[in-house]
């Protein structure tokens, strides 16, 4: 939520004498740039929101970070960060902070990005002014993030955070995470400072710790390689697509070693254009990444496997295609390029061995499967020939109509969806009988495409119908088979 300043007992007494409420001295944390960072607001001792002299040797109290890997990052790969603020006297009994971190060249940039683990804590993002600010709180299904005029960065205690630590005495720690940027950049200092307060929600008696800490590159870690055998497929039919070519704006699948340590997915659209610190390129331009695989077993050997999207400036021919990570490159490997490279995506293989496709019935979004083939797990029913639109998802059906940023859907100047038909039609065979194709294009989803079609008369009925798409001379070799009936 967009939170306003808050009312300091410097600026109006008259108010907090009147509503004595107001003077809430900061218990669900404080204002954006109360870190200590030089050239920002100092800390709250300083501001007037708490009485008294911040780091006062006679309080005896302090606020620590714990580093899992001392004082050195690791280009793009997450930390998690434990916040100490400790002071011996048994009045202080509430406890808060505020922490951020920086490069020593420029102390008003951001390095790196916060994001909370529990609901005691927060990000609190800025402008380089620090006129405006934005609280995001914790949420176990939504990632944290701010937004692009607001790049300033700072975790802090949230309200819950404070209600947690009030009683205790002694000591308290705040958790959190906090990801160093993908690059090298040198020196990182990270600023706190810390709130040993009495919680008796007024300005007097607190006691107010600050701390920094410099942190300097670490080894970027092995280097990332491509297999060369496995190399780069389209996603819908890896493993199995070896040597074929794949088309800009389709999902594919990248194999080779050490690309990361732990699995890795995108959280949000526009799709990122590095995950964890690793990066894919197709002649210098960053592709979209949707995840990374660590230690998969294909074909008797252990390789890494990174989904990302052929950015849609690549051209007909072969591209060169780099895995990067924190920083390091791998060699590159190329790879074949064409106007199209149809993949329909994979469902599931039912209890008969059959391979289900991305198929449904427009009319009530039912797989077109068998009736039941998958118990209560999916709405399933065979597609009537007479009755059912059938809806196809698959990628790499080349350029459309509106083409779309690398990673984000098709919109118009307002940011809404737009209509994006692929230029080239494509030819859908069902049971060997050419289909109708009523509609293909884009869907609101990055590379994915779907296309909407009636089955002609005289098409095959079953439980096991082959479905495929023929493009250019291209057609998709996956033995996916749907349920058909009159």
């Amino acid at each position: 939520m967009v939170r306003k300043k808050k009312i300091y007992i410097a600026k109006t007494a008259v108010i907090l004498g009147v509503i004595p409420v107001l003077i809430f001295a900061h218990e669900y944390g404080p204002d954006a740039g109360y870190a200590n960072v030089p050239g920002e607001l100092g800390t709250c001792a300083q501001s007037g929101c708490h009485l008294g002299k911040a780091d006062d040797p006679v309080n005896k109290g302090s606020v620590t970070i714990a580093f899992p890997n001392g004082q050195s990052y690791t280009p793009g790969a997450k930390q998690h960060l434990v916040v100490t603020i400790a002071d011996p006297a048994t009045t202080q009994k509430a406890w808060g902070f505020q922490l951020t971190a920086r490069p020593p060249a420029n102390a008003q940039s951001q390095a790196g990005t916060f994001a909370s683990t529990d609901a005691n804590t927060l990000l609190m993002c800025a402008s380089s002014s620090l006129a405006q600010e934005l609280e995001v709180d914790f949420s176990a299904s939504k990632a944290q993030s701010c937004p692009t005029n607001e790049p300033l960065q700072y975790i802090e205690h949230s309200l819950t955070g404070y209600n947690t630590t009030r009683g205790h005495t002694g000591s308290q720690t705040y958790e959190f995470d906090w990801t160093p940027p993908a690059s090298n950049v040198g020196n990182i200092v990270v600023y706190v400072a810390g709130n040993a307060a009495n919680g008796d929600l007024t300005v007097n008696g607190d006691h107010i710790y600050t701390n920094k800490y410099t942190l300097t590159a670490g080894a970027s870690g092995p280097t990332p390689t491509i297999d060369t055998s496995l190399s780069v497929q389209n996603q819908t039919s890896a493993p199995n697509a070896k040597g074929q070519a794949v088309a800009a704006g389709s999902l594919v699948a990248v194999y080779g070693t050490n690309f990361a340590s732990a699995a890795a997915a995108a959280a949000n659209i526009p799709l990122p254009a590095t995950l964890a610190g690793v990066g894919v390129t197709f002649n210098g331009t960053a592709a979209p990444m949707v995840g990374i695989a660590p230690g998969l077993t294909i074909g008797g050997q252990t390789v890494d496997q990174i989904n990302a999207i052929v950015p849609w400036g690549i051209q007909p021919g072969n591209a060169q295609v780099v895995v990067t990570r924190n920083g390091a490159p791998s060699a590159a490997v190329t790879v074949p390029i064409a106007a199209t490279g149809p993949g329909i995506f994979y469902i599931a293989t039912d209890s008969t061995g059959v391979n289900r496709p991305l198929a449904y019935n427009n009319s009530d979004n039912t797989f077109s499967y068998p009736a039941g083939i998958f118990g209560t797990n999916l709405k399933t029913r065979a597609s009537s020939i007479k009755n059912d639109v059938i809806v196809l998802w698959c990628t790499g059906l080349g350029p459309v109509t509106v083409t779309p940023p690398n990673g984000a859907p098709a919109t118009d100047a307002s940011g809404k969806f737009v209509e994006s038909d692929t230029t080239t039609k494509p030819v859908v065979m069902v049971g060997g009988i050419q289909a109708n194709v009523l509609f293909s294009g884009l869907t609101q989803y990055p590379s994915i495409y779907q296309i909407n079609l009636t089955m002609a008369a005289g098409t095959p009925t079953g439980d096991a119908v082959p479905i495929q798409i023929q493009m250019n001379n291209v057609t998709t070799t996956d033995q996916f088979k749907i349920a058909v009936t009159n």
